[in-house]
């Protein structure tokens, strides 16, 4: 699913939420230079994700 604009946000996400027989990725445009935080730089991978300045999550020593 793809949501474009700031109005589209509900309708989307309750889209998303009626589907409960496939995975759902919803792909939310936002301006190029738009602040949005975690942030996955296109052609890396999940375990480059960019993080806003002294917002990093604290995941501690727990162990799986």
């Amino acid at each position: 699913l793809r949501c474009e604009s700031r109005d589209d946000v509900d309708t989307t996400i309750k889209k998303a939420m009626e589907i409960n027989d496939a995975p759902v990725v919803i792909d939310f445009s936002v301006h190029r230079d738009a602040m949005v935080w975690p942030m996955v730089a296109a052609g890396t991978s999940n375990d480059d994700i960019m993080i806003a300045r002294e917002m990093a999550p604290d995941w501690g020593s727990q162990e799986l």
